[in-house]
């Protein structure tokens, strides 16, 4: 079962190998990616686009409505007309009149303009309510776009890490292979027992299992990565392990302008100006309409002959002008109730902006408090790793000297690998949430990854 173990543990590191030429994906290109190609964003710049489009003079009522109309129309008659009772001058009965085909037809167009040039204020005010909504689409999509990144990088830091434990987990399964090779010689030369061998032998099983599952670990976070760039699930990469925090310095300058850069605060401001416009919308009830209106016309009517009249052809030109005033003096109570609906909730978005910027301001120093600890951690498990490092390195002198066990040899190894997994692990948990408090200040987009 060991021997099983090491050849898949082998294969593993040859594909390693050839997995290490792969292409190296920095930061910055899949953060370039991220945007061009996550679904969540490309859906978010629709949004975008919908609301521009929406905001438009297009889209405001401002413009007046033209429509065209035109008709045809005709008709074939055939009637024979009777004079009952009627006579002609020689005192002879006057004949049936036949007319057969008798045609007719009649072409009409018309153009109609119609134009509101006073209604309320209402259309001004839906129009700059329809730019606050653009706005607030941008906020939506960038918050979209800050979530994405964070995914993005979750996953991203989540890969460094496993990358940096196979390496780890490499070299401790090459010492724990070199000691197995070591005990077999001695044995052979009569130094220790089979009992050294066993151990050594049970110990490059467990380093070869927990390499396994580092490697699976890894080739499925790396899956997860392509779905969040959208690319193909089997891309091969390697990732950028090495890391900078920003100086203190400069993310006290951030967190001091948080207020004005919070993307939830500036949503609420927006909703609250929106909320307003809407107020203002609704006050338009109370106003009249006033409207312009022109038409355009030709008609023509062509008429066939009958028993008393010759056919025509008439032929008329129409041109109209009018106003119109509209004033609902009363309609039943609508207007006063939308309203005043519309200040309830322009109340409750107040009391919306003054829970979010509670929140806001606790999620930010929660998220600071987090990120020093986190920083403090990683520190001290760097320091940890410096001494587990000189502990490995004294046992192994003292091992290769036969003054300590093979056991307490494998401590100082498993020491020194937890403390840089240890290490692997609070870097990349620090640098995460840096960014997540990077995000509540509103700097996210506005740093170099």
């Amino acid at each position: 079962m060991g021997k099983k173990i090491i050849i898949a543990v082998l294969f593993l590191s040859a594909y390693t190998a050839v997995f290490s030429q792969e292409k190296l994906l920095t930061r910055d290109e899949a953060m370039k990616k991220a945007l061009e190609n996550n679904f969540g964003i490309k859906i978010a710049g629709n949004q975008v686009a919908i609301a521009d489009n929406n905001q438009g003079i297009l889209n405001s009522g401002y413009l007046p409505t033209l429509t065209g109309t035109a008709n045809a129309s005709y008709s074939r008659d055939d009637s024979t007309i009777e004079f009952p009772g009627q006579l002609n001058d020689d005192n002879s009965v006057r004949a049936d009149v036949e007319i057969d085909k008798a045609e007719a037809q009649r072409y009409s167009s018309a153009l109609n303009l119609n134009y509101t040039l006073f209604d309320g204020m209402g259309r001004l005010y839906n129009y700059k309510r329809l730019k606050e909504q653009y706005q607030l689409s941008e906020l939506q999509a960038r918050e979209t776009i800050e979530n994405t990144l964070l995914q993005l990088f979750s996953v991203y830091f989540d890969v460094a890490r496993l990358t940096e434990n196979n390496n780890v987990l490499k070299q401790a399964l090459e010492i724990s292979k070199d000691r197995f090779k070591r005990a077999e010689y001695s044995f052979e030369y009569g130094q220790n027992t089979k009992l050294d061998i066993l151990n050594a032998q049970v110990d490059v099983t467990n380093d070869s299992i927990a390499l396994l599952n580092v490697e699976q670990q890894l080739i499925n976070a790396k899956r997860d990565l392509n779905v969040v760039l959208n690319q193909k699930l089997e891309e091969d990469f390697q990732v950028d392990t090495t890391l900078t925090f920003i100086p203190s310095l400069k993310l006290e300058e951030y967190l001091g302008q948080s207020i004005e850069n919070n993307v939830a605060l500036l949503q609420t401001e927006r909703n609250l100006k929106i909320n307003e416009y809407d107020i203002k919308v609704s006050k338009s009830g109370y106003l009249p309409t006033v409207g312009l209106t022109g038409s355009y016309g030709w008609n023509l009517n062509q008429s066939a002959a009958s028993a008393f009249f010759p056919g025509t052809n008439n032929t008329t030109y129409n041109l109209g002008l009018g106003a119109s005033l509209s004033w609902n003096l009363f309609d039943g109570g609508k207007t006063t109730v939308a309203v005043r609906n519309a200040k309830i909730t322009y109340e409750n978005q107040e009391l919306v902006k003054q829970q979010v910027a509670l929140e806001v301001e606790r999620d930010i120093q929660n998220a600071h408090t987090v990120y020093k600890n986190l920083l403090n951690i990683f520190k001290i498990q760097g320091q940890a790793v410096i001494t587990n490092e000189n502990n490995f390195e004294r046992s192994k002198e003292q091992f290769q000297l036969g003054r300590i066990t093979s056991i307490e040899f494998r401590q100082a190894q498993i020491n020194l690998l937890n403390a840089e997994t240890n290490k692997n692990l609070a870097k990349y948990d620090a640098k995460l949430a840096e960014l997540q408090l990077l995000q509540l200040t509103g700097q996210l987009l506005n740093i170099n990854f």
